[in-house]
């Protein structure tokens, strides 16, 4: 595996940790989170801290990755890197709401993080409470290694417990949608009503149980 300083044309890359860590500001950490959207689901969380010296090569906003180059990035990642995850619960996120719950996830993930970071560099507009100095980068995971990295490792893993919920419900299509609102997803719902992890405070969630007849 050939490995990079990540400072490739049009690809996120380490500036913003080495600023930071000149100043004496290290480790720092990259934080982002996946599972915002969907109707189903937990939001999961995940920190990323790197040896300068040692970052794998193609690291990209998750979105912009193919499944596979995700699945193969996680790998690497968790390898080389410190990283920690944490879940918002639906529960949660219907409690609180999606943002006060992915922030809370965020945070959680970041305090799991062993050694603990010295800065956090948080994708978005908003950074959670923390124990150390944070900063929000709006699309973030398109500019910095730590969040882009970190934003593989929160898809990867809430991709995988989606996989795993489709097995327990497997007329949901929750394999290939992963709870977004697809039309195959409203067509279940239509058809099935909701499980127990969809996201009631979520409006099409809301509608369809309030413009259902009870059976």
């Amino acid at each position: 595996m050939r490995q990079t300083d990540c400072n490739e044309a049009a690809r996120p890359n380490y500036a913003h940790e080495a600023g930071f860590i000149a100043r004496g500001l290290a480790p720092v950490a990259g934080v982002d989170e996946a599972g915002r959207g969907p109707w189903a689901g937990p939001v999961v969380a995940a920190a990323v801290i790197f040896d300068p010296r040692a970052i794998p090569d193609g690291l990209d906003d998750s979105k912009r990755l193919t499944a596979k180059r995700r699945e193969r990035l996680f790998s690497e990642i968790d390898a080389l890197a410190h990283v920690a995850v944490a879940c918002a619960s639906v529960k949660r996120i219907d409690r609180d709401n999606i943002h006060r719950a992915s922030l809370w996830a965020m945070a959680q993930a970041c305090r799991k993080l062993a050694p603990a970071p010295a800065m956090a560099l948080i994708d978005g507009r908003h950074c959670p409470d923390l124990a150390c100095p944070a900063r929000a980068i709006v699309k973030g995971d398109g500019v910095s290694c730590s969040i882009a990295a970190a934003s593989i490792i929160a898809k990867v893993t809430r991709d995988r417990m989606m996989e795993d919920l489709a097995r327990a419900f497997p007329d949901y299509g929750f394999e290939r949608h992963k709870g977004y609102g697809t039309p195959e997803h409203r067509a279940a719902l239509e058809r099935f009503g909701p499980t127990p992890h969809h996201r009631r405070s979520f409006s099409p969630i809301k509608h369809f149980l309030q413009n259902t007849p009870r059976r």
